[in-house]
Formats: C-alpha cells, structure tokens, sequence
C-alpha cells in the first residue's frame, strides 16, 4: 500500500511560480512512473506531466516549457514546478504513480489533491 500526499498549493498571481511536492509512503518501485495530473471544475481530470523512475518525462503541450517535473527517488518524492502561471492553470492537482503495462498505462494510487488558483 501507497499513501501519497501533496503540498504547495495556493493562491498565486499571474505569471508567478508555485512548487508542489507529493511525498509517497510505503514502496516505490524502479518500473513505478509518477505523474501529476490536474483537474479542474466541470472538465475531465488530465494528465500535467509523467517522469519514469529512471528520469524520463513527458508534459501535456499545454504546461511545456513552463512546468518541470522531477523526483527524488531516494526520498520518495515527486515534485512540480510550476513557472508562468495563467488562470487557466487553476485546478485541484494530483499526484499518481503507475506503471506501463501491455502497451497501456495502469494507475495505482492516487494522493488526496492540491488546489492551485491562479488569478488574472
């Protein structure tokens, strides 16, 4: 069993920066991917941004070039910095692990979320 658990949401104007953090309890292991995902009033939650225990990321194109994922594995920690933020980037963010698997991706566990409100 996972327990995930973020930190670093709030109130942020536009253009400012935030930093969320997810701290896993339990296992985390090498063929576990950790991601962060956002989901924001009335829409589907979607995927932010994925890194793989080795180090390989992927970002939603709408994030690229102004969010940075990262993890400490020897920590247990996965992290989001989030740069230049826009109002449309308001969402309650989450933070995942999971793995590939038959050409898919599996979900595991999911932490509790973490409001971001970006105002104009």
């Amino acid at each position: 069993q996972v327990q995930l658990v973020e930190s670093g949401g709030g109130l942020v104007q536009a253009g400012g920066s935030l930093r969320l953090s997810c701290v896993a309890s339990g296992s985390i292991f090498s063929s576990d991917v950790m991601g962060w995902y956002r989901q924001a009033p009335g829409k589907q939650r979607e995927l932010v941004a994925r890194i793989t225990y080795g180090g390989t990321t992927n970002y939603a194109d709408s994030v690229k070039g102004r969010f940075t994922i990262s993890r400490d594995n020897a920590k247990n920690t996965l992290y989001l910095q989030m740069n230049s933020l826009k109002p449309e980037d308001t969402a309650v963010y989450y933070c995942e692990t999971g793995r590939y698997y038959g050409g898919g991706y599996v979900h595991n566990y999911w932490g509790q979320g973490t409001q971001v409100t970006v105002s104009s």
